[in-house]
């Protein structure tokens, strides 16, 4: 693949992934985890239509990932020429299988979005654009066949795409914190995490979703899990570093020491792990069982997915084992 289309050969002292990096790790990661919930809580509850929790999770993923490769496509040496990365393929890359994952998964998460919103696309065009209707219908036929197919691609993708935000910058041997075999999970988890978050916003304020209740309410039971899963992966992380090689128990000062501690434990647990916690748990049923714990738990976590994508990122590239 042209160099000039990798984000780095080799990184020079310093940080030279930024924060549009940060944020595509979020919008990639996010994405994916609203379609694993939306896909297998359709399954588990055998959901024949498409419920408010579906149409908000597929609108989120695909609208997330089309930001996200903004994101990704700015960030390039060359941005115009990204289109170069589409028709080279270096299988030995992590980039490479991640790129031809977006080509599949993109479409596939346009297709989620099809099926949620088939009978509003439908009453538009017979009202405003008639002579597209036959075609619809009969794409959508076609989709409907292929539905149980598609979705279980669509699951198999998400997780690709989650997994992958954390291959793509764990190969980078270099950094201690980010050369780890633990992030794909951690970035899988999270991921999962911010979209189940993500996603029962929209549901509640644009598809009058009950946040007490129905699907939301067997998700809210879900963040608990995924939460302990992340809080051990990041635990798993610092255990690595600090029983590590000297160059390892450098970086893990990242936790403890200077402003990424500082973004780590304020912003990662404090935001991201704390507020959810104390709202739901902390401060009584009353409180929890408000729609102001509802929208500010949420909203907290999808924060603290984004801030700890940024210190990963940030402390990752900063401790090198030539520091």
């Amino acid at each position: 693949m042209d160099g000039a289309l990798n984000f780095t050969a080799t990184f020079s002292h310093g940080v030279e992934w930024g924060w549009p990096i940060a944020v595509y790790l979020l919008l990639a990661g996010m994405s994916g985890g609203a379609l694993i919930a939306a896909i297998l809580l359709k399954h588990y509850k055998k959901q024949e239509s498409f419920s408010p929790f579906f149409k908000a999770a597929s609108l989120l993923a695909f609208v997330s990932i089309m930001l996200g490769m903004v994101c990704l496509i700015a960030d390039l040496e060359k941005p115009l020429l990204f289109w170069k990365i589409l028709i080279n393929y270096n299988f030995t890359s992590v980039m490479s299988v991640g790129v031809a994952a977006l080509c599949v998964y993109i479409p596939l998460s346009f297709v989620a979005c099809l099926y949620a919103f088939e009978a509003d696309l439908s009453g538009f065009l017979s009202r405003r654009l008639t002579f597209l209707k036959g075609l619809f219908t009969l794409v959508m036929k076609i989709l409907n066949a292929l539905r149980p197919l598609l979705l279980a691609l669509t699951l198999v993708f998400a997780v690709a795409i989650c997994a992958y935000t954390g291959f793509l910058i764990s190969v980078l041997v270099r950094f201690p914190i980010l050369n780890t075999a633990v992030l794909p999970a951690l970035f899988v988890a999270s991921g999962l995490s911010a979209g189940i978050a993500g996603s029962s916003l929209i549901a509640a304020l644009f598809f009058k979703a009950d946040p007490h209740g129905g699907d939301l309410k067997t998700l809210h039971a879900v963040e608990w899990p995924v939460l302990a899963m992340e809080i051990l992966l990041i635990g798993m992380i610092f255990v690595s570093l600090v029983t590590g090689s000297n160059v390892q128990k450098a970086a893990s000062v990242a936790f403890s020491e200077g402003v990424y501690a500082q973004l780590f434990w304020l912003g990662v647990v404090g935001v991201g792990f704390c507020v959810p916690l104390v709202l739901n748990f902390a401060l009584g049923k009353k409180i929890a069982h408000t729609a102001f714990a509802f929208y500010v738990s949420a909203l907290a976590s999808v924060v603290g997915v984004l801030l700890l994508r940024m210190f990963i990122l940030y402390a990752g590239q900063t401790y090198d084992i030539i520091m």
